[in-house]
C-alpha cells in the first residue's frame, strides 16, 4: 500500500487538507513563496505525498483568505496586491483596530498592559535592526496587535483582526524595511497611550498608527503594483520569463526597497 493511501487512511482528506494549508500558508507568510510566484498543485502533491483533492481544498481556502489567486487555464499564484487591495485592507484594519484599542484601554488588566509594553519594546527593537529576520518581526508585530484585541475581550473582534494579518505579513516579508519609517519607538509610544490614557485617546492613536502603516505599505509595494499592471491577464508558463521580483528589479533598476524572494525572509 502506498504512503499516500496510508496517510489518507489515518488522517482523512480533511486532515491532509489542513496540513497542506498550514504548510503553504507558512511558506507564503515567510516569503518562501514570493508574491506573484506560481503554486503548482502537481508539485505540492508530489512533495507532500498527497492526492490532488486535499491540495486543491487547501489552495481554495488560501484563495478565500486572499493569499492566492487563480485564473482559468492559467493556474494559481501567490496573490499580487493591487493598490486598491492594500488601501481596502487598511480601511478595514483602521476600523477594527481603533475599536480594539478603545476596548483595551477600558478593559485590559494591569499585568496585560505591562506585558504589551514589553512586547512593544521588542517589536521596536527588531524594526530598526537592518539584518533582522523579517518573518520574526512580522510574527511579533502581529502578536502585539492580536493581543491588544484579545485583551479587549471581544472574541469576534479578535478573530476578525487575526484573519486580517496574513496578507499584511506577506507584504512585509517580501519587502525591505523603510529606514525612514522606523523611529524605533513607535509601538512603545502607541502602547503608552493605550495603557495610560482614555479610550478615545487610544482609538485616535491607533487610527494614526494604522494610517502611517498604510503609507509605508504602499511605498514598499509599489513595484508589485507595476507587476499587476504589466501582467494583468496571464501567469508565467514553462519557457516564459517568470514574473518575479528579479524581473521587476531588472526592469526598474530599483533595488533600494525590494529584494528577490529567496532573500526576503532574511531581512
Amino acid at each position: 500500500m502506498s504512503s499516500k493511501v496510508i496517510r489518507a487512511g489515518k488522517a482523512g482528506n480533511h486532515g491532509l487538507a489542513s496540513e497542506a494549508y498550514t504548510i503553504v500558508r507558512e511558506r507564503i507568510i515567510r516569503g518562501e513563496l514570493a508574491i506573484g510566484e506560481v503554486v503548482s498543485r502537481r508539485k505540492l502533491a508530489t512533495e507532500l505525498g498527497m492526492s490532488f483533492l486535499p491540495i486543491t481544498e487547501a489552495l481554495i481556502r488560501l484563495e478565500n483568505e486572499g493569499l492566492l489567486e487563480s485564473k482559468p487555464r492559467a493556474g494559481t499564484r501567490v496573490k499580487v496586491p493591487t493598490r486598491q487591495d492594500v488601501e481596502g485592507h487598511y480601511v478595514i484594519r483602521e476600523a477594527l483596530e481603533s475599536q480594539a484599542a478603545m476596548l483595551f484601554a477600558e478593559r485590559a488588566e494591569r499585568n496585560e498592559r505591562s506585558e504589551l509594553l514589553k512586547l512593544a519594546k521588542r517589536v521596536d527593537s527588531l524594526s530598526i535592526q537592518p539584518n533582522s529576520d523579517r518573518a520574526v518581526f512580522a510574527a511579533l508585530h502581529e502578536k502585539l496587535h492580536r493581543q491588544i484585541a484579545e485583551f479587549a475581550r471581544c472574541p469576534s473582534l479578535f478573530e476578525a483582526i487575526t484573519n486580517m494579518y496574513a496578507a499584511a505579513a506577506t507584504w512585509l516579508c517580501a519587502t525591505r524595511s523603510l529606514a525612514q519609517a522606523n523611529s524605533g519607538t513607535e509601538h512603545q509610544e502607541l502602547m503608552k497611550i493605550l495603557v495610560n490614557e482614555s479610550p478615545a485617546a487610544a482609538g485616535d492613536a491607533m487610527r494614526k498608527h494604522i494610517r502611517s502603516t498604510k503609507e509605508c505599505a504602499l511605498l514598499r509595494l509599489e513595484l508589485f503594483f507595476r507587476l499587476q499592471n504589466q501582467y494583468p491577464r496571464e501567469y508565467p508558463r514553462k519557457g516564459k520569463k517568470p514574473l518575479t521580483l528579479d524581473l521587476l528589479l531588472s526592469d526598474s533598476g530599483n533595488s533600494a526597497v525590494f529584494v528577490p524572494s529567496e532573500q526576503a525572509a532574511q531581512l
